[in-house]
């Protein structure tokens, strides 16, 4: 996906150049988290030989989706490592703050990979951060999990072109753009089916995330001959003035808005839209409304308003995973800084780890110099049950080589890509799982004032 403003990586390490926040943790458990110098804990080439399995964190930890990854993924660690470890190695963790930023996350993966040795690369939020970092990485060969940004040009300008040399690199989550654009036509279907919404506009950030939005949801959308795409524009990442583009949609007689922002100013859109009382619903994806705290941000601006996420935000039993992940993340973090759930990064990220900690059990090696192709083989034959849902990745042939794969209910509809809205609860707001409906906490609602 994207990122929101963060340019300020906060400073750990001796000496006076700026870096990124650096966490380790290892066999003592989630608790025990401590912060120490870079060369600490070096390791050795393709891992493993100095008896522990280090993963090297990506994500902008000073926001709160990469703060809720960092945590899910220390629990991920603690998980594995009171159950015997990886390989039977104790599997250590080190997280690194990237800032958002292209420059300082080809840095700390460099130090992550080169200095640190790590066994396993996880996370990256902003889709041109992924990008950014994946030659290294693949010239490393050191196996990495994306779990957070989802433009499918990742996958099929680099897999779809040179899968030799970019196989070390797989998404478990979240589904890529394309697919979301599919879930999000059929969402559309579904509230014209439940209100009777015919109008729909599209706005979406100007990043590279967006780009299926822009191009193929449209036509996804009137696929349906009872609905029509009214209005279309595109948001200038930085932009705090949404009243020309609210009215544009109130001019073409919009019944909802699908909104696609993640680099900030979603706070901003919502008190926009609530306070003029725009007369058109509120849909699509917002980055920061994933956030459990969202509501209260706004000062329940964002009441009514919808967002896909991967995990529905913790609030419905997606697998047998679901819940004992959202507790332990309560349990461990509930009374600190938020987010107070782990948000869509965080259950990507802690179901990635654990997928690939399964891989390599199932390969029977970590050593990703020697052993590449039988750890890619696992990965790929690999069907694992994870907090957010179920996941297998798409092979070396298909359109997204190493790609996660959309689950489906009985009537073909992408299931893995849940959305949720904010319902008033007394004087206060909850969240409640909209769709799809074998999910679904609650009815999808309308505000108030349509």
């Amino acid at each position: 996906m994207a990122n929101e403003d963060n340019n300020n990586p906060q400073t750990s390490r001796s000496g006076n150049a700026p870096v990124g926040r650096r966490t380790f943790l290892g066999a003592a458990g989630a608790g025990a988290v401590t912060t120490t110098l870079a060369g600490c804990l070096g390791g050795v080439d393709s891992g493993g030989d100095d008896g522990v399995f280090k993963i090297g964190h990506l994500g902008p930890t000073e926001l709160q989706m990469g703060r809720g990854a960092e945590r899910s993924a220390e629990l991920a660690v603690a998980e594995l490592n009171e159950n015997g470890g990886i390989q039977g190695q104790d599997v250590e963790l080190l997280s690194e703050d990237t800032g958002g930023q292209v420059s300082e996350a080809e840095r700390v993966t460099e130090n992550l990979v080169g200095s640190d040795q790590v066994d396993l690369l996880v996370g990256t939020f902003v889709s041109e951060v992924t990008q950014g970092i994946m030659d290294y990485v693949a010239e490393r060969n050191v196996p990495f999990v994306i779990t957070g940004s989802a433009d499918p040009a990742t996958i099929t300008e680099r897999h779809g072109q040179d899968y030799e040399k970019y196989k070390n690199i797989v998404r478990t989550g979240p589904i890529n753009s394309d697919l979301q654009a599919e879930g999000m036509a059929n969402y559309a279907s579904y509230l014209n089916d439940l209100h009777g919404f015919e109008n729909f506009s599209i706005l979406a950030d100007d990043a590279a995330w967006t780009g299926s939005f822009r191009e193929i949801l449209p036509d996804a959308i009137e696929e349906n001959g009872d609905l029509s795409v009214v209005y279309e524009d595109r948001m200038p990442l930085g932009e705090d003035n949404f009243n020309p583009y609210m009215d544009e949609a109130a001019a073409n007689d919009t019944d909802a808005v699908l909104r696609f922002i993640a680099h900030g100013g979603a706070a901003t859109f919502s008190s926009t839209w609530a306070q003029n009382e725009y007369p058109f619903a509120v849909e699509g994806i917002s980055v920061p409304g994933m956030s459990p705290e969202f509501l209260a941000a706004t000062e329940g601006a964002a009441m009514y308003e919808t967002t896909s996420q991967s995990g529905a935000g913790g609030v419905s039993e997606l697998t047998e995973q679901t819940m004992p992940f959202v507790e332990a993340y309560d349990e461990e973090y509930g009374g600190e800084e938020p987010p107070s759930k782990p948000m869509y990064m965080g259950f990507n990220s802690y179901d990635g780890i654990l997928f690939y900690a399964n891989a390599v059990e199932e390969a029977d090696t970590i050593d990703y110099n020697s052993d590449l192709d039988s750890i890619v083989d696992a990965m790929l034959g690999l069907e694992f049950t994870g907090a957010a849902g179920k996941i297998s990745l798409y092979g070396k042939d298909s359109e997204y080589p190493n790609d996660l794969k959309e689950t489906r209910d009985d009537d073909g509809i992408i299931s893995n890509f849940p959305v949720t809205q904010w319902q008033p609860d007394g004087d206060g707001g909850v969240v409640e799982c909209v769709y799809p409906e074998t999910y679904a906490t609650a009815d999808h609602i309308v505000p108030e004032w349509i």
